[in-house]
């Protein structure tokens, strides 16, 4: 009970904070970081930068730790509706050694971010300025100064950033000390002095609604603009899709009926004389196939993503993530696994229970370990590579013990759980027809019916229903977005695993059609697919949508794309094959049976 109190408090923070004029308003510097690597972050202080003798962090959520904040106190002194005109901060003489330092950050981009009153303020560390051609001018410049624009409304901070306007930038020459303007010259060092400015500006927003004017600003750049176009032309396509699929199977199994129904006598053991087509292999379509405790295990994690998933966005719709609350996802959806881990338990022995399986405890382990492990495996090398470089997203040893404590104490054993009460709630296996012992002989099948190309049919239709929604997530992952249009997701998730369910039964009833009875594995697979669709893409966006590069950046991306790419192909080969077991179930059971 105490570590759920833990995780579930570490889902909220921050709330409406009220100033009196003169009180102090705490800011933090977090982290800096190369501007198109947003997940290569190190700590503010790791350049030389004015710093207090004792540096106090702030206490962070799960989620801030999560996503690599690591909040510290500065020396900058604001209060509340009281301005400031260039006060000097610190006065700082750095060795060459941190000069190159200063140069090479600058060169590659690197923009801060501090923290006021839970409002993340961005800028940039320096400036870089490439012009001509013979000769050549590469100019770079530290930012010594800094214009803090606050925004308030009554006793409420609304918005804040940070200005460089009508501010020249030192000179930093490469490989001496020289600078320039109002700093001074050592033998090899460079002493500047740092200054910053505050202004309050009065606001007419409301607290309520502050998150509004920090999705307007645009320090980074927006790419969301078309967003309502293109997700209506996306759901137009995926309407007519689905009406096509649903149509014309509807017809064709119309059609089957009539034939197969013609005799009225007979029972369902008769029905395979002298025919042919999807009839005839009724006494093997429910034969149970083969690795049926890694069957079950793929349904129940898949049943899990779904739950998980759904919660998601009902919470985003609800309002319960905002960009104030720095990594509430995170946190939400950490709480979450561990709490939905009795779904997998239950689905997966509960159907294990009903194919005749017998290694019921096995079947349990496999399910809880079939994402953990590779989750386990792919965060260990990440999270090295992390450390090695000495980024801010490399987790301290305390939320790696809490994580760890979160699975073994609550995860885990909701997984065992789940799959004791599945396994003694499970009846029998419903199957409209008896299996035989001795199983037919499976006619040889045409190219197009290969599982392969089950799997590129399967795997791309989904796909592209989501497509032009993936590039907004992945924008907002991976690049500076904040995605707030979570009613749209939520109805693209929903036509995603429509359209799975449907393009899954259409495949099925194809396999089954040429007498091919091994449907259990390759519904799952058709559908699952979209996941290796979905990793293509992550490549693609990679090289051709974003500038990431660097060893921390790429390590990190491709590793958690891969884990992405397994959660789209437990969730939807777990939809495919539920649907195509109903279908199979209805069409049997349509059959007239004396």
């Amino acid at each position: 009970m105490e570590l759920h109190c833990v995780l579930i408090l570490c889902l909220f923070s921050g709330w409406a904070a009220g100033y009196k004029q003169g009180d102090n308003v705490t800011l933090y510097v977090n982290k800096v970081g190369p501007y198109h690597n947003p997940q290569e972050t190190y700590h503010y202080y790791t350049l030389p930068v004015c710093r207090p003798e004792k540096v106090h962090h702030k206490s962070l959520s799960l989620g801030e730790v999560l996503d690599g904040d690591r909040m510290a106190e500065s020396l900058y002194h604001i209060r509340f509706r009281e301005n400031v005109e260039k006060k000097t901060l610190c006065q700082l003489t750095l060795s060459e050694k941190q000069v190159d330092q200063l140069r090479e950050a600058i060169e590659e981009l690197y923009y801060f971010e501090f923290v006021l009153a839970e409002i993340p303020i961005w800028g940039f560390v320096g400036y870089i300025e490439e012009s001509g051609f013979l000769p050549h001018s590469h100019k770079v410049g530290l930012w010594t100064h800094l214009d803090f624009n606050i925004e308030y409304n009554g006793e409420s901070v609304i918005f804040a950033n940070v200005s460089v306007k009508d501010v020249k930038p030192v000179p930093l020459e490469e490989g001496t000390g020289a600078a320039v303007g109002g700093v001074g010259v050592g033998g090899g060092t460079l002493t500047v002095t740092h200054t910053y400015s505050v202004h309050w500006y009065e606001s007419s927003l409301p607290y309520s609604r502050r998150a509004e004017r920090l999705r307007d600003y645009s320090f980074f750049p927006k790419t969301l603009e078309i967003h309502w176009l293109s997700i209506i032309n996306s759901l137009v396509l995926v309407v007519l899709l689905l009406g096509f699929v649903i149509i014309i199977l509807m017809r064709v199994l119309k059609n089957d009926f009539a034939r197969y129904n013609v005799e009225e006598d007979g029972s369902c053991d008769d029905l395979d004389q002298g025919d042919n087509g999807w009839k005839i292999i009724h006494t093997d379509v429910f034969r149970f196939p083969p690795f049926k405790s890694l069957l079950c295990a793929v349904l129940g994690v898949g049943a899990q993503f779904l739950t998980l998933a759904t919660a998601i966005i009902i919470m985003a719709l609800l309002g319960m993530f905002n960009v104030h609350r720095h990594g509430a996802i995170n946190s939400a959806a950490i709480v979450l696994y561990a709490l939905t881990s009795c779904v997998s338990g239950y689905v997966s022995c509960s159907f294990y229970t009903q194919i005749n399986g017998q290694r019921w405890v096995w079947n349990i382990i496999l399910a809880s370990s079939l994402f953990s492990a590779p989750l386990f495996i792919t965060w260990s090398v990440v999270n090295s590579i992390h450390w090695w470089c000495g980024s801010t997203q490399a987790l301290p040893a305390t939320t790696v013990l809490l994580l760890l404590g979160a699975w073994v104490l609550v995860g885990f054993p909701l997984t065992v759980i789940g799959g004791i009460v599945g396994k003694n709630r499970a009846g029998s296996f419903q199957a409209p027809c008896r299996t035989r012992n001795i199983p037919r002989q499976i006619p040889p099948q045409p190219w197009y019916k290969h599982t392969v190309v089950h799997m590129a049919i399967g795997g791309f239709l989904p796909f592209s229903a989501i497509s032009v929604e993936l590039y907004y997530i992945f924008a907002t992952v991976w690049g500076r977005e904040h995605y707030t249009l979570y009613g749209i997701l939520l109805c693209v998730f929903a036509i995603l695993l429509s359209v799975g369910a449907c393009i899954s039964v259409a495949l099925t009833y194809f396999l089954l059609s040429g007498e091919d009875y091994r449907w259990w594995w390759r519904s799952v697979l058709s559908t699952g697919s979209t996941g290796l669709f979905i990793f293509v893409y992550s490549v693609f966006y990679y090289r051709n949508r974003s500038s990431m590069s660097g060893l921390v950046q790429s390590t990190e991306f491709f590793g958690y794309s891969l884990l992405t790419a397994l959660v789209f192909s437990l969730m939807l080969g777990s939809v495919s094959f539920w649907s195509s077991l109903a279908f199979i179930r209805y069409i049997y059971r349509s059959l007239k049976m004396d």
